[in-house]
């Protein structure tokens, strides 16, 4: 699924150094330092995710998710950028205050590289994209878009709306996926996540 295997220990490993990214940056505003002695493979370049949520007796809500889609820095440099950038820069919301710690469950997503979907006619892409396995990427004359392949199981989206919804991500209208203009490119993603804030990490299962 992924481009290298990652086992429960090295998910939990993953968030917990995301949450300890995230504690420095708000309480001290300072970028950690990868442990000493890590396994060859969180060395290697992938792509990554950071998603922080707000937990609360409704469920939880989106506090913040920044990541790097292609595998271009070693995996362990990449997932502490993100998680800092998660709580600090995304412009969709202000940043994370020390307060917000104790509310704050940390999601980790491994991505592989995306892989673009080639069709003769662009209402073929419903065809290429499962929903609970692929996320997707839109690309256009004015940008990108992205959405994590647990986005549209969160929301149940068939494929189509899927990709409008990646669409608008893009700041593209919600069909521009019927264009000529479009590249779309899908990828898969192994997900660990805290089950509460600070609480035991376990591997998400998207379907």
């Amino acid at each position: 699924m992924c481009c290298i295997e990652l086992t429960d220990e090295d998910g939990e490993l993953l968030v917990r150094l995301a949450r300890d990214a995230v504690e420095n940056y708000v309480r001290e505003s300072k970028t950690i330092k990868p442990p000493e002695e890590l396994d060859k493979k969180f060395l290697q370049p992938m792509g990554v995710f950071v998603t922080l949520n707000t937990a609360s007796p409704a469920g939880r809500e989106l506090r913040g998710c920044i990541g790097h889609p292609l595998p271009e820095s070693p995996l362990v440099d990449a997932l502490i950028d993100a998680a800092i950038s998660s709580a600090a820069q995304d412009p969709r919301f202000a940043r994370v205050s020390i307060e917000e710690l104790e509310n704050l469950v940390v999601e980790v997503s491994i991505l592989t590289p995306p892989e673009r979907i080639k069709v003769s006619t662009p209402k073929e892409y419903c065809n290429h994209i499962k929903v609970g396995e692929d996320g997707l990427i839109m690309k256009w004359q004015f940008g990108s878009g992205l959405l994590l392949p647990q986005v549209p199981v969160e929301y149940n989206w068939d494929p189509e709306d899927f990709l409008c919804h990646t669409c608008m991500k893009a700041g593209a209208a919600p069909d521009h996926w019927l264009t000529s203009d479009a590249e779309i490119y899908k990828f898969k993603a192994i997900v660990f996540d805290e089950t509460t804030p600070r609480g035991s990490v376990v591997r998400r299962r998207l379907k």
